[in-house]
């Protein structure tokens, strides 16, 4: 925003590199690795200058003993920040605080959420949301999970409602279809829509097994979302804007206002993108695209040497980005037909979401940050 990124980071002493996913796998004892031996942790926001990478400074709103531990492929700074142009928001899950800076990267307020535990050793990653003068923070965890609204002047809360689910990772979506304004939240067991100006619960679809790690997308009067686990393929699903009520899913048959449903197609870790009215979803190293008002596939295509994906697609223009984990860049022209016209290659590790500032293309590894122009 205006010629700045916003970074953060968690870091105390003896942190090490984190992992790729299958190296971190490999034995079921590093799901909870750090759980008897967590360390006072400074949860940072790094502000760098656009042009150049330099560091503009350095601020450490919360620090803590963090709440839980995590695999090694996850840290405790997962959950992306976002902006209003004139502040930044972050949330750090694992500290049970979400904090306001200025653009010198003074704390402007910082508001307690709660600490709470996170199954199945994986640790957080639901990033914020945000809307007009609201900020939205979906804690979905396996002790007390809710949704909640915060005041982006002040950082009171506005409202809370409690939800009946476990943990996942999907970060809440804004939708903002021809019918109204939804808040959208992918958890375990259900997607449900709230209206973001008071928390009413105006949709629930129930019958989804497992936790989403990747968030919904949404296209003019559609919304997309699926799951899938390590050891089950969920499926995709369309949903049109006049949603109402509750439904549950049967046998992954669509009825009433879900449009239509694709059985074991749901992606896994990472999120679908819908662009022009065409929805794309990566599942391992094959990219598939849909019509995305009647769910026809319209092709299915493995990426030329790719590896396992953990970063959620990127559509920039006329193209769309898509990283595995290795450092290889697939650039493929958006529409109808499959075209990669490019693969590109960085040596690190990288799981989190490309990221595009004017015309540039931003890359966080493990390592280093990555700004990429035409």
């Amino acid at each position: 925003s205006n010629g700045r990124i916003w970074l953060t980071t968690a870091v105390h002493e003896g942190q090490k590199r984190p992992l790729g996913f299958q190296a971190g796998a490999r034995s079921m004892g590093t799901f909870r690795k750090d759980a008897n031996n967590l360390k006072m942790t400074e949860f940072r926001v790094l502000c760098l200058d656009l042009d150049s990478g330099k560091t503009l400074w350095s601020a450490t709103p919360s620090k803590a003993i963090p709440a839980f531990g995590i695999h090694p492929s996850n840290t405790y700074a997962t959950e992306s920040p976002v902006t209003d142009g004139e502040h930044v928001f972050v949330y750090f899950a694992a500290a049970g605080e979400v904090s306001c800076l200025d653009r010198d990267g003074k704390v402007v307020w910082k508001t307690a959420t709660g600490k709470y535990g996170f199954g199945k050793g994986f640790g957080s990653g639901s990033g914020l949301a945000i809307s007009d003068d609201l900020i939205f923070v979906q804690c979905d965890n396996d002790d007390s999970s809710y949704v909640l609204a915060l005041d982006t002047v002040t950082g009171e809360e506005r409202w809370k409602k409690d939800r009946d689910t476990r943990t996942s990772w999907s970060t809440p979506l804004l939708w903002k279809s021809g019918y109204g304004s939804y808040l959208v939240l992918a958890g375990a067991g259900h997607v449900t829509a709230y209206n973001p100006t008071d928390g009413e619960l105006l949709w629930k679809l129930n019958g989804f097994s497992g936790s989403f790690s990747g968030s919904p997308a949404w296209d003019g009067d559609y919304l997309f979302f699926g799951n899938s686990g390590p050891r089950s393929t969920g499926p995709l699903i369309a949903v049109k804007g006049d949603a109402s009520g509750e439904l549950t899913m049967t046998r992954n048959q669509a009825k009433d206002w879900v449009i239509w449903s694709k059985s074991g197609a749901g992606p896994g870790l990472t999120s679908p993108v819908a662009h022009h009215g065409l929805l794309y979803v990566i599942n391992g190293s094959v990219l598939k695209c849909y019509q995305g008002s009647t769910g026809k596939r319209l092709y299915e295509e493995r990426l030329p040497g790719a590896g396992r994906m953990a970063a959620s697609l990127l559509i920039a223009g006329d193209y769309l980005y898509a990283l595995d984990e290795d450092g290889r860049t697939f650039v493929v022209k958006t529409g109808a037909a499959f075209e990669c016209v490019s693969v590109n290659k960085i040596d690190d590790l990288f799981w989190s979401t490309p990221s595009v500032a004017g015309d540039r293309l931003l890359l966080r590894g493990a390592d280093r940050l990555y700004c990429i122009k035409e």
